[in-house]
């Protein structure tokens, strides 16, 4: 989940199952599209997709990666370093992303970690 107000870095690709350039602000972002990609099971995903009406921001405030898998399921993957996981904004922040999910029916939700 991030802030789409950030000044940083940006790395642009184009990769078959994202159907818009894919634009990852980390390195942990990049190497998860690519893992996405090379996925049989994912049919398709999407990057940086905007949480409209989100309770918590103005609605400037993305969640890293949507997918569809082959058998039609949607899920859901915040990226996050390992140091940024215990800080209370954090928390909260992601918290209200896994609910903003569920209320749209989004079972499947869970993070990626650089461990």
């Amino acid at each position: 989940m991030r802030n789409s107000n950030n000044k940083s870095r940006c790395e642009k690709i184009s990769l078959s199952k994202c159907p818009s350039v894919c634009r990852t602000y980390s390195d942990l972002q990049l190497a998860y599209a690519r893992q996405l990609q090379a996925d049989d099971n994912i049919a398709q995903f999407r990057c940086n997709v905007p949480l409209e009406n989100f309770e918590l921001t103005d609605g400037s405030y993305t969640t890293d990666f949507v997918c569809t898998t082959i058998t039609g399921e949607v899920m859901v993957r915040e990226c996050i370093k390992k140091t940024l996981i215990e800080r209370p904004k954090t928390i909260r922040m992601l918290d209200a992303s896994r609910e903003y999910w569920a209320e749209r029916g989004v079972t499947d939700w869970g993070l990626v970690i650089d461990a």
